[in-house]
């Protein structure tokens, strides 16, 4: 029997043309119930869905019953419930589609996007961090969205009666789900950004900033082994964390003092803070370094105009989550970060560097000169 793919369209997630009246109230139709699409996607990543897909091979195609065949259930309509999940899925290109002739039977097998939905050789996926944004802790947040912008205040703090940091504190279960989904998400950003950037060669000592257990300065020192590794972060989350060969584990706290280093390396901080407590930080990385040392910053870049891109959208959707459960924290543009990085300088520093990584590709510019707008990964240097 032969199939017919009934994958089409390459533009699943792009913002449809609304130059009729038909299509933009099919538009406003899709758009409430947008959170149909992440809600499923989390089920599959549960249902290890995407895991049975893989491990059937390259190329192939799987029906539901046999998906269903491989999950501990019993239930006679999984096949049924399966086949409507996976359809979404393959309506937004997560998954390909065919049909058995004759039977009308659908098989599905992978698209793209499911090699990062999977497990690679190390065990690391961003179906982690979908785990963590889709979990009822943060998602009781956006219940109270409205309610910041009438009356002030935090999405998250409004939701719990105390700040995010302090709920982790307090529920070990989804404080697992948070460490995991950071963790998932900061080694698959990092294996980018060693294969492209070249400011770790000549370094001696670096200190990663709120470096969590040490997972990143642990690829940092496995690809620049002639590098100290010193990892800082509070007391409590360093109690915790394991040894590392290379890697100096210290507790303290980062608006206190930092310790001392070649370079200071801070991934996905500052956008957790607003400008003030941004200032503090930088300062004390400062006031940390050698006369030649350098802060490097790494962050999402936030267009300067909202544009339907993927890699737009998807800081932009960061900003919002940093604006339900962070007390100031948000993403940053081109201009802000320049305004924020000159402000801790000292008179007589050279101009910064911005390094800006995007893909598997880099550039390196000056801040007086024109830079590259819309680059997903940015590092700051001070030189």
């Amino acid at each position: 029997m032969g199939s017919t793919d009934q994958n089409k369209s390459s533009t699943a997630l792009c913002v449809p043309d609304q130059s009729s009246e038909q299509d933009a109230c099919l538009y406003a139709l899709q758009l409430t119930s947008l959170s149909v699409l992440p809600m499923t996607l989390k089920a599959a990543i549960e249902l290890d869905l995407f895991e049975i897909i893989a491990k059937a091979g390259p190329g192939a195609r799987l029906s539901p019953t046999e998906i269903s065949s491989q999950l501990p259930t019993q239930n006679p309509q999984a096949p049924v419930m399966l086949d409507r999940i996976l359809m979404l899925l393959a309506s937004y290109n997560v998954l390909v589609c065919s049909s058995v002739e004759g039977t009308g039977e659908r098989k599905y097998g992978a698209a793209p996007v499911m090699k990062f939905l999977t497990k690679d050789e190390v065990g690391v996926s961003v179906g982690a961090l979908a785990l963590m944004l889709q979990d009822k802790v943060l998602m009781k947040s956006w219940d109270y969205l409205k309610d910041a912008v009438l009356d002030g205040g935090i999405p998250f703090n409004k939701a719990y009666g105390m700040t995010a940091y302090e709920h982790f504190g307090t529920d070990p279960r989804f404080n697992e789900v948070f460490n995991e989904g950071m963790r998932n998400h900061s080694l698959l950003t990092m294996k980018n950004i060693l294969d492209t950037y070249k400011g770790f060669d000549s370094l001696k000592v670096v200190v990663d900033v709120g470096g969590g257990f040490g997972g990143t300065m642990d690829m940092i020192v496995r690809k620049h082994p002639h590098i100290k590794g010193i990892n800082f972060d509070l007391p409590q989350v360093i109690s915790r964390a394991p040894p590392i060969p290379g890697v100096e584990h210290i507790g303290g706290d980062m608006f206190e003092s930092v310790p001392s280093g070649d370079a200071i390396f801070m991934k996905s901080v500052l956008h957790n803070w607003g400008d003030e407590d941004c200032l503090k930080v930088l300062k004390n990385c400062l006031k940390a370094l050698p006369p030649h040392g350098k802060v490097i910053i790494m962050e999402c870049l936030l267009p300067a105009h909202p544009e339907s891109t993927t890699a737009a959208q998807g800081v932009i959707h960061v900003d919002l989550l940093m604006f339900a459960i962070t007390a100031g924290g948000k993403e940053r543009s081109e201009k802000e970060f320049e305004s924020l990085a000159k402000k801790p300088a000292s008179p007589g520093s050279k101009p910064f560097v911005l390094m800006a990584v995007h893909g598997c590709s880099s550039s390196t510019s000056r801040f007086n000169h024109q830079c590259t707008l819309l680059l997903f990964k940015l590092v700051i240097t001070y030189v």
